[in-house]
């Protein structure tokens, strides 16, 4: 069976800063993998040239084992993205902005209501399903963006700090969600800076440091390789972040 998904030497530059830097790695089908690093290590950039919204300057990435740069279409078609600001429409309401993403999704209108009806009751979002979304907070607003990338029913979804801006209650809904969504056989990436969640949900990590993938695995994995027997999701991932560093500092000084 092919990987969900599969990034092979991927790299991006924007001028002389490298901002992804021959990115290698494989999440495997029914995984929750959490895409943990700094800000500016790469992560959002990694993201966006999966979705097709950033050109690559080198490498592929295959989501389900097609190409992102040989068939963008069909890749595209079995992931979702939501980004960390994601974009509505201040003036349709929930229901108006589901039909129109499964709209551009060809998805028959027989079909996506009553499944843009459940995912709105499922995500706590039916009492305001009359409102405009720009009168929506940054909670509900996420929520909202979360059932789109649902609506065509993908077996990738790729998720920017999709807990910013939710209530405790509303963050535990869309995790329980996201866990049963795995369940079902399908993958989920996401980035966040809340370690603790990354150490409940998440049952494989990639750590990147300055575009480059330092560490992955399991948390176990990374504990061995950190030399942090029991440590936290944050210790290890300070441990390993360190350590690259300082193996950069020391080849710079070399040079």
């Amino acid at each position: 069976m092919a990987a969900a998904l599969e990034l092979r030497s991927l790299s991006k530059r924007f001028g002389t800063f490298c901002a992804v830097d021959q990115l290698s790695l494989s999440v495997s089908p029914g995984v929750l993998y959490a895409f943990l690093g700094a800000n500016g290590a790469g992560k959002t950039t990694t993201l966006r040239m999966v979705a097709g919204l950033l050109q690559p300057d080198g490498g592929d990435a295959l989501v389900w084992g097609s190409s992102i740069t040989n068939s963008p279409r069909k890749a595209k078609q079995r992931l979702a993205y939501v980004p960390d600001e994601p974009l509505l429409y201040g003036k349709l309401r929930p229901m108006e902005y589901l039909e129109f993403v499964a709209g551009l999704w060809n998805i028959p209108a027989s079909k996506a209501q009553p499944h843009a009806q459940s995912l709105l009751k499922q995500l706590g979002l039916w009492a305001v399903r009359s409102d405009f979304t720009e009168t929506f907070s940054r909670g509900m607003k996420q929520k909202l963006a979360l059932a789109g990338a649902f609506i065509h029913e993908p077996q990738l979804i790729m998720l920017d700090e999709p807990l910013n801006g939710l209530d405790a209650a509303a963050a535990r809904l869309v995790k329980t969600m996201l866990i049963d969504y795995v369940r079902q056989g399908n993958s989920v990436i996401l980035t966040t800076h809340v370690l603790d969640v990354a150490e409940r949900m998440a049952e494989q990590i990639g750590i990147l440091n300055r575009g480059r993938l330092i560490a992955a695995g399991t948390l176990d994995d990374l504990r061995a390789r950190s030399g942090e027997a029991g440590g936290t999701l944050e210790s290890v991932f300070l441990e390993l972040i360190d350590q690259s560093d300082r193996i950069d500092r020391n080849q710079a000084e070399e040079v």
